[in-house]
């Protein structure tokens, strides 16, 4: 029986190599195939990169892009006519020739093409492509190569195929423990170390715990953060860019559905699970921007049987969108949200109609291939209203191989008399700065970053400057903005702690105590106990902390007042003393309670306060356990695991070691349990 099943295999795996009009998912004579496929191994190639790399983003520079040519011709005629533009096109295709004059013949020049004349088996090279990284940050280019998620070993080799071609030193994982299975279009990343799957990710490496497939992506991509999301039960191949994108480094475009319709529910739960446990690379919230996943011709969802359209299913080349298109009364709406959400940018459609019934659109059937030597430029852009009546710094991060020749912040308040330069500074390792200068409240300044490596190669920051930019507004400076102000009592004493946003101007902050309850403190006596110099002007968030020690059992109230230097003043939040005001009370708890670290966000340790109450066995002691907690759930250390007598005690948190982003810190004893989330930012 085993050898009836071998030759079975052997025969549809014979077929399927010559076969090249293949769907984007598995076919049912796949599926009995990938129980006995091996991809095959190419054993110099198998060890991970020698030094860390780096992951380049989509909407980074490229010197082109990579297209299987076969089925669907039409759409990938349009596709190149449009990527030339921007850059190489290189071809995989059995024929060059034919290739040529079925673009010609439809009006499309050649331009910047390159034909790799080799065997293939489908058009879905971007789920097995190769993938651009970087040694260090911005160093040499190498090819990484993950084992398809399909058994057609034709595709799979293709990465080698290109890195041969392009004499590129290439990285599989194909042999444990390195032995990976992966697709393209179930993978994003920020540039940053934060890459995006499905859960699809766990499912096709089920001889792998999480933590095993994370080293891998750590070793091969450099990834230092994967968030996985749920699979979406409508989307039968499970990767995300059918419903989701990055269009920079802080912006997700998330498709949309009528809700309670089709993959809906999943998608906004994936989304709220991204935004309440994560925060960019730059430590703020991501910004979200939607759009529609609209109904097929006859007004269907996936959950009718209606094809699975959508708009996420992009490709950025260098400063050229490519968007799937379906219908004009959709399409409309749709170039309108890329338009407004990526400015500078030139934004085109390809009719996808005759391609989405596959599941896939534009993104599956393009992959990006990086610039030999990037010039990397890290740039947290400023938006919205900056409070300032000083010049506003311009810091970024910029590295190439060959060293920055040369960096400038082009500024104006008018985009009609164009751009001035400021030469930009380093203010220390590969850090630049330079400070445009202070507006009247009101205006509204427009901005971007250009710089040039020693080699001369030059870019700018966004991609599409001038044309595009950032843009912020000058506002009324608010002497110190306030984001917490926090008391917790320790034995005998009461720690006071508080974090700003920002300052101005700012000389300190005078504590004020009144004894007694927060009830009775607008009338009670406020006495002045010391005074924690501030940090001037400042726009970097700042941490405070005060211990009032040695206090009497009872409850306290304390106010913040906010001291400028020329001695103005105001309380905190706002208001005057005893109006906005913490209470705290000194004494044995009554009960137990886990209080927010300090400070929060932090870096590179934190306090973390608990109290513990008397045992409902009167024994005065009793277990208790602290631990701390990754966003996955995988436990990072314990700090607290012993018996405790009633009392308030303090943890110190020391993470050197870990990566930024959220974590969370747990306290359990007796029938008492308590979570919070606390954020790493380096």
């Amino acid at each position: 029986m085993k050898r009836f099943l071998l030759l079975i295999a052997a025969f549809l795996f014979t077929s399927l190599s010559l076969a090249q009009d293949l769907p984007h998912e598995m076919t049912e004579s796949e599926k009995i195939l990938w129980e006995y496929y091996q991809p095959q191994i190419f054993p110099e190639f198998t060890d991970p990169p020698p030094t860390p790399v780096r992951t380049m983003a989509e909407w980074e520079e490229l010197q082109g892009v990579i297209i299987t040519w076969t089925q669907f011709t039409s759409i990938l005629r349009q596709v190149v006519d449009y990527a030339q533009d921007e850059g190489l096109v290189y071809i995989v295709c059995s024929d060059s020739n034919g290739v040529k004059n079925y673009l010609t013949s439809g009006g499309v020049p050649l331009l910047n093409l390159k034909f790799l004349v080799t065997s293939f088996n489908s058009i879905w090279v971007r789920d097995y492509g190769p993938w651009s990284v970087y040694s260090s940050i911005s160093d040499s280019l190498k090819i990484i190569d993950w084992i398809y998620n399909r058994p057609r070993p034709l595709d799979d080799v293709i990465p080698v195929f290109f890195a041969n071609y392009s004499n590129l030193p290439i990285y599989q994982t194909t042999t444990p423990p390195y032995d990976f299975v992966a697709t393209g279009g179930n993978f994003f990343n920020d540039g940053h170390g934060t890459g995006f799957s499905s859960k699809l990710i766990l499912n096709e490496n089920p001889g792998k715990t999480e933590a095993q497939i994370d080293t891998i992506m750590k070793k091969f991509m450099g990834l230092n953060r994967y968030i996985k999301m749920e699979n979406l039960p409508y989307d039968g191949i499970h990767h995300i860019d059918m419903h989701m994108k990055l269009l920079d480094e802080e912006t997700l475009l998330v498709g949309q559905y009528p809700p309670g319709v089709a993959d809906g529910p999943q998608i906004e739960a994936n989304l709220q699970y991204i935004l309440n446990n994560f925060l960019t690379c730059y430590g703020r919230p991501f910004k979200v921007v939607r759009i529609l996943m609209p109904p097929d011709q006859s007004g269907q969802y996936p959950n009718t049987g209606g094809d699975y359209r959508t708009y996420t299913n992009s490709i950025i080349i260098n400063k050229a969108v490519i968007i799937p298109t379906y219908q004009l009364q959709y399409d409309t709406t749709a170039f309108r949200i890329y338009r407004e959400a990526m400015p500078g940018y030139r934004i085109v459609g390809v009719n996808s109609n005759s391609i989405i019934p596959s599941l896939g659109a534009i993104h599956c059937i393009v992959k990006e291939v990086g610039v030999t030597e990037p010039v990397y430029i890290s740039h947290p852009k400023l938006s919205g209203e900056i409070a300032a009546s000083d010049p506003v710094e311009i810091k970024a991060f910029i590295k190439s191989r060959t060293g920055i020749a040369n960096a400038s912040v082009y500024w104006t308040a008018d985009t009609t008399l164009g751009f001035t330069a400021l030469p930009m500074s380093i203010a220390s390792g590969d850090t630049f700065t330079a400070n445009i200068p202070s507006q009247p409240s009101g205006a509204k300044v427009y901005y971007y970053i250009s710089a040039s490596s020693n080699s001369g190669r030059s870019i700018t920051k966004p991609i599409t400057a001038p044309a595009g930019f950032y843009n912020f507004e000058f506002d009324d400076p608010v002497p110190v903005e306030l984001i917490s102000f926090s008391a917790s009592a320790e034995r005998n004493d009461i720690v006071l702690n508080w974090i700003t946003a920002s300052e101005m101007n700012n000389s300190g902050f005078e504590i004020e105590r009144s004894v007694g309850s927060r009830q009775s403190a607008v009338g009670n006596i406020w006495e002045k106990i010391s005074f924690v110099k501030g940090n001037g002007t400042t726009t970097e968030f700042q941490n405070y902390q005060f211990i009032d020690k040695n206090l009497s059992t009872g409850k306290y109230s304390y106010s913040l007042k906010q001291i400028d230097f020329d001695g103005s003043f105001e309380y905190l939040p706002s208001g005057q003393a005893g109006s906005n005001v913490i209470e705290v009370e000194v004494g044995t708890p009554g009960e137990f309670s886990l209080s927010q670290n300090y400070p929060n966000p932090f870096n590179p340790s934190t306090s973390i306060q608990y109290a513990v109450s008397s045992p409902a066995n009167g024994t005065g002691r009793q277990f208790v356990s602290l631990k701390v907690y990754d966003i996955l759930g995988r436990e990072v250390t314990t700090l607290v695991n012993e018996q405790k007598q009633p009392g308030v005690y303090e943890a110190e948190f020391s993470a050197g070691g870990l990566a930024s982003g959220i974590y969370y810190y747990k306290l359990q004893a007796e029938n008492f349990i308590q979570t919070r989330k606390m954020i790493l930012i380096k």
